[in-house]
C-alpha cells in the first residue's frame, strides 16, 4: 500500500533517500492495547493539540523505555525476559525494559496496574491519593518503576500481556521509535480514569466504532493505531484476542519516489487498512510521542 507524503516531508525524504542525511535513531518503546469486554472495547487517549508530534491523534497508552526499566531485577510472574526476547527478536535486557515500560506506561496513562502482591493476583484498586502520588512520581521520573514495585511489595504480571506487533517509525521522521505492541485486559476491579498530562480526552471505543469515526473525521488515527484496531475488530471478546496465534514481524514503512512524487510504502497487509477519510492520515506517522 502507498500513501502520498505531505509536502513538508519532501525535502527531508529526498535528502535521506539520496544518502545526504542520516535518519534519526529509533528509540525502544512499548505500547499497550488495553481491552475490556461486553462489548470488546479499546482504551484510547487523545493527544493534546499543542503536542509537537501526532497532535490530536487518538493513541494507545505507551512510551519510551526508561533506561532504569531494565537496570534492576524486579519481582516477575509470567514469561521470562528471555522468552519475550525470543518473541520480539531483541536481547534480554531490551525485552525486560520493554515489558517494564509497557506496564509502567499503562499505569501512568490510564491508572491501570498489571501487578499484584503475588504471582497469582493483581491489585484491585489504584485510585487512592497514595497511588496518584506514585503515578505522578513515575511520570516525573523521580521514582523508578523498580523502586515503585519494590516499595509496594508488588510482582510484575508479565503473564497478563500478549505480544501483538512491532512497528518502527519511517526513516524520514525526525522522531523515531522502535515500538513493540502488547495487548492487555482491564483487570477485575480496576478502572481507568482521566489522568491528564499529554492527553485531553480518554475514551473506550469498540475497534469498529473507532475506525468508523476515523473515516468520518470524528477521530484521528495514525497508521499503526488504525491497523491494530482493524485487527482487533475481528474479535468479539478479550479471550479471543489472547487465544489468537500471533507471529511478530517488523513493520517499517519506507519513503519512495514514484513518478516524481514521494509516497510512503507499507509492507503488504500492513497499511492503515481502511478507506481514506478525514481521520486517516496521509503522512508517515507512528505511535505517540514518547516521553
Amino acid at each position: 500500500m502507498r500513501i502520498p507524503l505531505p509536502q513538508e516531508f519532501g525535502e527531508r525524504a529526498r535528502e535521506i533517500l539520496a544518502g545526504r542525511a542520516a535518519p534519526a535513531r529509533a528509540h525502544d518503546a512499548a505500547t499497550v492495547v488495553l481491552l475490556r469486554d461486553a462489548p470488546l472495547e479499546a482504551y484510547l487517549l487523545r493527544r493534546k493539540a499543542t503536542m509537537a508530534f501526532a497532535a490530536g491523534a487518538y493513541v494507545f497508552p505507551g512510551g519510551s523505555v526508561d533506561p532504569r526499566d531494565s537496570d534492576r531485577v524486579v519481582a516477575w510472574a509470567g514469561p521470562s525476559p528471555a522468552e519475550w526476547a525470543a518473541v520480539f527478536g531483541a536481547d534480554e535486557a531490551t525485552a525486560r525494559g520493554l515489558v517494564c515500560a509497557a506496564v509502567r506506561e499503562t499505569f501512568e496513562e490510564s491508572g491501570v496496574l498489571l501487578a499484584g502482591p503475588d504471582p497469582a493476583t493483581v491489585v484491585a484498586d489504584t485510585t487512592g491519593d497514595d497511588w496518584e502520588a506514585d503515578r505522578l512520581a513515575l511520570i516525573g521520573r523521580t521514582l523508578s518503576f523498580a523502586e515503585f514495585l519494590e516499595r509496594r511489595g508488588l510482582v510484575l504480571r508479565a503473564d497478563l500481556l500478549k505480544a501483538w506487533a512491532h512497528w518502527i517509525t519511517p526513516e524520514i521522521e525526525p522522531r523515531r521509535y522502535d515500538t513493540r505492541f502488547f495487548v492487555a485486559a482491564l483487570p477485575p476491579g480496576q478502572r481507568t480514569r482521566d489522568v491528564g498530562g499529554e492527553a485531553d480526552r480518554v475514551v473506550w471505543l469498540s475497534p469498529r466504532s473507532a475506525l468508523d469515526a476515523a473515516v468520518t473525521g470524528e477521530v484521528f488515527l495514525m497508521p499503526p493505531t488504525s491497523r491494530t484496531l482493524l485487527e482487533m475488530s475481528e474479535f468479539d471478546a478479550v479471550a479471543e484476542v489472547f487465544a489468537a496465534e500471533r507471529r511478530i514481524s517488523t513493520i517499517q514503512p519506507a519513503a519512495a519516489e514514484v513518478d516524481g512524487r514521494l509516497v510512503l510504502v507499507f509492507p503488504e497487509g500492513a497499511g492503515p487498512g481502511i478507506p481514506s477519510g478525514p481521520g486517516i492520515p496521509t503522512g508517515p506517522g507512528g505511535e505517540k510521542e514518547r516521553s
